[in-house]
């Protein structure tokens, strides 16, 4: 095999541009095309490819071994450059090519268990088990690339705006902050376990009563659910926290971030203010709190005007307090056949809702799967409230606004996208006017919408005790075209609301104590108005790269089951590592 010794690489081969100059490149061997007398090597690196060009005037040392090279060898080439004879307009470097006269085959390799190409058709499995392979594809490079190019925005944004980046532990105490944690048992402290963080949020609260004023990380984030195309058991966020704010100075922050990032990376203008709307209303109007604004199809409310019809599913809704609502999709009767109508059917019902009602305006007439219940007119108002005209498909359910509104919701998502009218682009929205907490069925008690060191409105705060449901937080979200970018808040920083607030989730003084004492305790030696956010570097790289998954812009992701298929993770450990932390498996999977 080769050395490099005497060589060195000079030029990446995608920067590769002044013809008549000596370079030196490195790189894996993307084709080769053997002509006899003529031999053409395609080499690659993260900046492009190159082509090297061997003749019958090559030494005939350096032509042989070109010869010998297959696909992904690793290679040295040194040579001059020169205008190509046949122009590749594809490549950056189409119009060059390098006329080598020393090359070095730094590496051998076997045939790769698929094609290292820009574009392909083998299964995913395959992909992640040679992950480092999947990693030499262009497309994924340039999404690794670009997830570097948005953190150091990031840093360059924050730091110019007077941020300290500081890291916080990566084994603290569990704490509930909503998801499950993964537990790291200690050795020396036989039973007792540290958790990955699931966020910053306690650190970065107590660094703002240490008087750091204003705090950056990329954070490392660990939460043990169920994965999904957004969603990965660790991740990163550009975590953040300010003090002597309100809400509107951590808006007007995060916004000139994202002002800077879109212009710095992808050079895009994003117009600030960015827009707002309450919980409440995206909720009403789209049946989500994170809405894909970027097409209409909006939901409407029918509640007033078929109320006391003769349809019971109708009626029935409305009196029982719920509501009856319709999204109306144009132009999609043709494409949404009865039977088509009928899957729309079985979905909703797979998602909470008891059916779903359908009004199908295909001919003169319009065809209504409730047609039989309706007096004379009543259509016709229903038809007029949501502005449905000859071509469209009206969808409606009825239920309680529970089920209604997210139900439409995912029915609006789901529509858009088999009629493909969501366009490209970036739709920014702040979603404001959190409520504080949210009822739990199943336990039969108030929890923490976002977690229990939020501020709420002040006017509400009376409410605590008598009629929670009536709390408003001061808590955001920033959503990106219908995903969740960031979740924040204003900090309780009173040490007296804080222990109400406790109370108000029913927490004991124990329990209290044992969970967030060491926090309790800080806010005591006064703390100064704070508050903050986590933004999702591995989210916003999804969209800035118009990836389907974060797998995308993961270097080495974990699949559905929470396993990563190219190491073996999680693997079995030997005994005398659990004797060491005093755990035994009990229930071993056979």
């Amino acid at each position: 095999m080769d050395t490099m010794t005497g060589l060195k690489r000079t030029h990446y081969c995608g920067d590769v541009e002044e013809t008549g100059s000596t370079v030196v490149v490195g790189g894996y061997v993307q084709k080769i095309r053997n002509m006899g007398t003529l031999i053409f090597i395609d080499l690659r690196d993260r900046t492009g490819i190159v082509q090297l060009a061997f003749d019958d005037t090559t030494e005939r040392d350096v032509f042989e071994k070109a010869e010998g090279c297959h696909s992904e060898y690793v290679l040295l080439a040194k040579g001059t450059v020169r205008e190509r004879e046949s122009k590749n307009a594809a490549i950056k470097t189409g119009n060059i090519e390098i006329f080598v006269d020393d090359l070095r085959i730094l590496a051998k390799a076997q045939t790769p268990p698929f094609e290292i190409t820009d574009e392909t058709n083998v299964n995913e499995e395959l992909r992640l088990k040679y992950r480092y392979l999947d990693l030499r594809r262009r497309p994924l490079q340039e999404n690794i690339m670009m997830r570097s190019r948005i953190a150091k925005a990031a840093r360059d944004y924050f730091y110019d705006n007077k941020f300290i980046e500081i890291e916080t532990p990566m084994m603290i105490k569990s704490t509930p902050e909503g998801a499950r944690d993964y537990l790291v048992p200690s050795r020396v402290h036989h039973g007792k376990f540290y958790a990955l963080p699931q966020s910053p949020q306690m650190y970065k609260q107590l660094l703002m009563i240490s008087g750091f004023d204003r705090y950056i990380q990329l954070a490392r984030c660990f939460r043990d659910e169920d994965l999904r195309a957004d969603r990965q058991p660790e991740f990163t966020q550009i975590d953040l926290e300010m003090s002597f704010v309100d809400v509107e100075d951590i808006l007007e922050m995060v916004e000139g971030f994202v002002k800077y990032l879109f212009k710095t990376v992808l050079d895009k203008d994003i117009e600030t203010p960015l827009p707002r709307l309450t919980y409440k209303e995206a909720l009403q109007r789209f049946g989500s709190d994170k809405p894909d604004t970027r097409f209409g199809m909006e939901i409407q409310d029918l509640s007033d005007i078929v109320k006391d019809c003769d349809f019971g599913v109708f009626a029935s809704a409305v009196a029982d307090g719920g509501s009856v609502r319709a999204i109306v999709a144009k132009n999609a009767a043709s494409v949404y056949t009865r039977k088509e109508v009928d899957k729309l059917t079985e979905y909703v019902r797979g998602i909470g809702a008891k059916g779903l009602a359908y009004v199908r305006w295909v001919d003169d007439v319009p065809s209504c799967s409730f047609a039989k219940f309706m007096k004379d007119g009543e259509l016709d108002d229903i038809l007029s409230r949501v502005g449905a005209e000859k071509g469209d498909l009206v969808l409606i359910v009825a239920d309680k606004n529970k089920v209604v509104l997210p139900t439409l919701g995912a029915l609006r998502l789901k529509v858009a996208k088999r009629l493909d009218i969501i366009p490209e682009g970036y739709n920014f929205l702040w979603i404001t006017e959190f409520p504080f907490f949210e009822y739990d069925e199943e336990t039969e008690s108030w929890i923490a919408m976002h977690h229990p060191f939020t501020m709420p409105m002040d006017e509400c705060i009376k409410y605590l005790d008598s009629d929670p449901e009536k709390v408003i937080a001061k808590a955001f979200d920033l959503v990106l075209n219908g995903t969740e970018l960031s979740s924040g808040s204003i900090r309780i920083t009173d040490y007296e609301l804080q222990q109400k607030m406790f109370e108000a989730l029913g927490l004991t003084d124990e329990e209290i104590e044992a969970k967030f004492g060491f926090l309790v305790e800080a806010y005591k030696y006064g703390a100064a108005p704070h508050g903050g956010c986590g933004i999702g570097l591995d989210r916003l790289a999804m969209i800035m790269c118009g990836a389907e998954s974060l797998k995308d812009v993961t270097a080495f992701p974990k699949v559905q089951n929470a396993s990563e298929l190219m190491s073996n993770a999680p693997g079995p450990v030997d005994l005398q590592q659990l004797d060491e932390l005093a755990l035994k498996i009990t229930d071993e999977e056979k």
